[in-house]
């Protein structure tokens, strides 16, 4: 969404100035676009609803690009925002155009001059008023002032406070567009389909604020708010329009009069519901959907600029949010803990010396073998040898009893 700034004071200034200053008779920026559209439908025309639709995207989406565009480039500063939706606002409301042509019809049907109403009839709406009675001269007229105090005042505001500039050109052209092609007959039966579909559904939440607006403020005209809003709920839905028998039902209980019944576009007779218990109505009752429409103007100037105000204010809002708190900084990491010294490793232990081996026993010397004795009695000296030998080995029992053997059988021998 484009920047809103200045939005609120524009429309509010827009609206004053629509209020002092009626719409030019020329140069007017709703008739240039309509001789721009009226050129483009040559080009686009085809009994069809895709074409149709194709001739109101193309009409309409450069004109809502062209406000959004503008308000852009206007940014954040705030007078040349107010300036430029001041502007845009004066361009496409028609609250003051619409009670000047209502009120010379009114001072024209007061004053029995029914030429002159018929001929300031085609201003307001597109019925033939050629066989028209006084009567319904007013009524045509209080319809209409009652279904275009909608368009032409509260659905451009409302459009405006919800989307900026572009939503108040955006809305003027699919209304325009409706005028133009949004017909039931030959030629726009299918080709016009598309813009008056679209008109229905911008307008679908402006009616019912206009319908709402016109209960409340009843009694300002010397109405009844309980008898409006009675009216209203009963006999809104009764309309071929989802949106225009809303408005016209409102005004119907707040002015005390009946709406509705046969009217004649182009040739072709149609039947509408009866909206609202009262008489027909008279110039006297036209006055009073005059003013009632002035004040529904005014109020609808106010709410809006409110509405904008606070989206805008919500927007900024949103876009300097505080983020909160700021987040705790995040703790230090500790110091890793120092890595104790390795230990020492200790000095291996002193392999302790080893023992001296002791020296080995010195061996005993072998006894000297005793020199042999001379013979006795024949005999060798035997038992010395044995003797000796048996000094050179340890002695066991075995070895003592088999040396004790030995020595027995030499002494045998």
């Amino acid at each position: 969404m484009p920047r809103r700034s200045g939005l609120a004071s524009g429309l509010l200034l827009g609206s004053a100035l629509d209020a002092v200053l009626a719409d030019p008779r020329r140069g007017h920026p709703v008739a240039a676009f309509g001789t721009a559209a009226a050129r483009a439908e040559h080009r686009f025309w085809a009994a069809s609803r895709a074409r149709g639709a194709l001739f109101a995207l193309a009409c309409a989406g450069p004109a809502a690009a062209a406000g959004w565009a503008a308000q852009y480039l206007a940014g954040r500063r705030p007078l040349p925002g107010a300036a430029l939706a001041a502007a845009a606002t004066w361009a496409v409301l028609g609250g003051t155009s619409l009670a000047a042509e209502a009120t010379g019809i009114s001072r024209a049907l007061a004053a029995g001059d029914l030429d002159d109403a018929r001929r300031r009839l085609p201003a307001l709406c597109g019925r033939d008023p050629a066989e028209l009675t006084a009567a319904e001269l007013a009524r045509a007229a209080v319809e209409s002032v009652a279904e275009n105090t909608c368009d032409a005042v509260v659905a451009p505001l409302l459009w405006g406070a919800a989307a900026g500039v572009g939503g108040l050109l955006g809305y003027r052209a699919v209304n325009t567009l409706d005028a133009m092609v949004g017909h039931h007959n030959m030629r726009y039966e299918r080709f016009g389909w598309a813009a008056a579909r679209l008109d229905d559904v911008a307008n679908v939440a402006p009616a019912r604020v206009t319908a709402v607006l016109a209960v409340a403020l009843a009694p300002a005209v010397g109405g009844s708010g309980r008898a409006a809003l009675r009216t209203l709920r009963r006999d809104g839905g009764a309309h071929p329009s989802p949106n225009a028998g809303r408005c016209e039902a409102a005004f119907a209980g707040a002015l005390g009069v009946s709406l509705g019944g046969t009217n004649v576009y182009q040739g072709q007779p149609e039947r509408r519901g009866t909206l609202g218990d009262g008489p027909p109505p008279g110039p006297a009752d036209l006055d009073h959907a005059i003013r009632l429409s002035r004040l529904i103007a005014a109020a609808a100037a106010v709410l809006c600029a409110a509405a904008a105000y606070l989206l805008s204010a919500r927007g900024r809002a949103r876009g300097t949010r505080s983020p909160g708190p700021a987040p705790a900084a995040p703790l230090a990491r500790p110091a890793p803990l120092a890595r104790p010294a390795l230990l020492a490793r200790p000095a291996p232990l002193a392999r302790p010396a080893l023992l001296a081996r002791p020296a080995p026993l010195a061996r005993r010397a072998p006894l000297a073998r005793p020199a042999p004795l001379t013979r006795v009695c024949g005999r060798p000296d035997n038992a010395y040898i044995l003797l000796w030998a048996l000094l050179q080995r340890p002695q066991t029992k075995n070895a003592s009893a088999r040396a004790g053997r030995k020595s027995r059988s030499l002494g045998a021998s």
